[in-house]
């Protein structure tokens, strides 16, 4: 089992920035591939950002160059910088790990384990 707890969400003004936390606990071997997603109110779950055990990282289309994912495996911390946000950035995020250790990108039917989600809102 592998337990996901999320933190730093907030409110921020357009323009502002954000960093999001990702706490993993219990079985952190089955947490080799980590991902963000999120999601608005009435909307789709949107792919964010993915990173594998070895630090290579994907991007989802409308954060590219204004998100950075990274992880502290000594920590077992997963982060998301997030720069320039925008009003369409709100929603709920969440952290989702997957055991594995070859494909890790942004399909969100490849992670097994999800957090509560941590919401942030950006005014304009």
């Amino acid at each position: 089992q592998v337990l996901l707890a999320e933190s730093g969400g907030g409110s921020v003004q357009s323009g502002g920035s954000l960093t999001l936390s990702c706490a993993v606990s219990g079985n952190t071997y089955n947490a080799a591939c980590m991902a963000w997603f999120r999601q608005a109110p009435g909307g789709e779950r949107e792919d964010v950002a993915s990173i594998g055990i070895d630090g290579r990282a994907t991007y989802g289309t409308s954060v590219a160059g204004r998100f950075t994912v990274s992880r502290d495996n000594a920590k077992n911390i997963l982060y998301l910088q997030m720069n320039s946000l925008k009003p369409e950035d709100t929603a709920m995020f969440y952290c989702a790990a997957s055991p594995s250790r070859s494909y890790c990108g942004l399909s969100w039917y490849l992670y097994n384990y999800w957090g509560q989600g941590t919401q942030v809102t950006v005014s304009s």
